[in-house]
């Protein structure tokens, strides 16, 4: 036996205890950990190979869930094999849709589902069967924390094609001297039920815990174990979720599915655009906000970006940020400051995207310019107008992609003008196009609405 101390954050092992992990400097994240050596040499053997074009080489089979949000994030289904980790704060959902998927997967084929608690007994799971009214007699519940338990289950009953491990931090392997949820057990117990998956061709669900950072508790090596990494983002206060891909091999990533928690679980959303927008696009004249006609995914998406500019008194003015990156706030606003000569160093500045969603493209920097420099002039922008744009630090106004998209939505929607970059190439529609070149051509924007 031999004594190693791992970091639970990030997985690195030293010889020694550490107060502070020297690979991801975060604090009392270190472990001491037993490792077992085993002397026994696994005897190999030639393997047959065959060519990429071998016609003996079949495209695995998808199941469909039932729900058009959920397969648009799996990509078109769930893969036979595939391994899908699922990750989000506590109480945001994530047994419950599990359970919700099982459901439909059991009632659209003629096999067995297996859902594993490791947390709950299964009265706790009945119990939410009976919230959800499900009461399907195809899903098998299994109570345990055993993996030998869960490999062995399935080798026995080959009716079973489909399963569910709630949570993979609870999961343990008795070859294993760690505790459970440590790195070791983590990374072990997820080896072997990926490979068990693969081997059977069973489609496997991984609920995987978050840290305080918002990252899937482990080591970073799970995600890149499974084939999915899915994302529950949403606050437990706010009843939509947004169920986010951020890795996925057979499908596109960053591709989300929007949902609204209710008592009869989660219901899918069929138009977020109309949801993410209070109001007609005729009646919008609002100081401070901008629509933004952004890309989730496959997916156009209309969001309203606030932003609210105040006097004060301190040295330091305050910058929140709510969906978006106050890094590139910060950017946005030199911006505005080294190109339109608006100073805003000694004013507030809260910015928020509504509806709880949050941006990761830079075609939002022209949204979010365009709201500041509404709330500065306390002026709105044009009626009925959508707006989207990449800003240089040069102040240049930078082409984005899906443009035709994202016309085709906002105009779906009612609305009749666009602010769009002034060298894109869009084609022919029944809205307006209002282009810019530069930042400082918004002021002329704001003088004719």
């Amino acid at each position: 036996m031999k004594t190693v101390y791992v970091c639970q954050s990030c997985g690195h092992s030293t010889g020694r205890w550490v107060g502070r992990c020297i690979a991801c400097d975060n604090w009392d994240t270190v472990v001491e950990e037993i490792v077992v050596k085993t002397e026994t040499r696994s005897v190999s053997v030639p393997i047959l190979m065959k060519a990429l074009s071998d016609n003996e080489i079949v495209t695995p089979d998808r199941f469909l869930t039932g729900v058009e949000e959920l397969d648009r994030v799996f990509g078109g289904g769930i893969v036979q094999g595939a391994s899908i980790l699922i990750g989000g704060e506590p109480g945001i959902g994530k047994s419950t849709l599990l359970l919700r998927i099982a459901a439909n997967i059991a009632q659209l084929s003629s096999f067995e589902c297996l859902y594993v608690s490791g947390e709950e007994s299964l009265e706790q799971v009945s119990l939410r069967a009976k919230r959800l009214k499900i009461n399907e007699p195809k899903i098998k519940l299994l109570s345990t924390v055993s993996l030998a338990d869960v490999i062995t289950t399935i080798r026995e009953n080959r009716n079973i094609k489909f399963l569910i491990i709630d949570s993979i931090q609870t999961m343990y392997d008795s070859k294993v001297t760690s505790a459970p949820g440590t790195v070791t057990q983590v990374r072990t117990c997820a080896h072997e039920l990926t490979i068990l998956a693969k081997q059977y061709g069973i489609p496997l669900l991984v609920v995987g815990h978050i840290t305080k950072d918002g990252q899937i508790a482990g080591p970073k090596t799970l995600e890149h174990m499974v084939d999915t990494v899915l994302y529950f983002e949403g606050e437990n206060s706010n009843q939509y979720r947004i169920l986010r891909a951020i890795k996925n091999r057979f499908g596109p990533a960053n591709e989300i599915g929007i949902f609204e928690m209710s008592e009869a679980g989660l219901v899918p959303i069929d138009n977020p655009s109309a949801l993410f927008l209070a109001g007609d696009a005729d009646d919008r004249e609002v100081v401070g906000s901008a629509v933004f006609a952004g890309i989730e995914g496959s997916r156009p998406i209309l969001m309203e970006v606030q932003a609210l500019i105040a006097e004060t008194n301190m040295e330091n003015p305050r910058r929140a940020v709510v969906g978006w990156d106050i890094n590139r706030l910060a950017m946005i606003i030199a911006v505005l400051n080294a190109r339109c000569k608006i100073s805003l160093h000694k004013k507030e500045v809260y910015l928020n995207i509504a509806g709880g969603l949050k941006i990761q493209e830079p075609s939002a920097d022209l949204a979010v310019a365009a709201s500041l420099f509404s709330s500065i002039v306390n002026l709105p922008l044009p009626t009925s107008s959508i707006i989207c744009g990449e800003v240089a630090l040069s102040g240049e106004i930078r082409n984005v992609s899906h443009a035709d998209l994202r016309l085709k939505e906002a105009q779906k929607l009612g609305f009749k003008k666009a602010i769009m970059p002034k060298n894109g190439n869009y084609s022919s529609h029944d809205i307006e196009i209002i282009r810019l070149g530069h930042i400082r051509e918004l002021k002329e924007i704001f003088n004719h609405s």
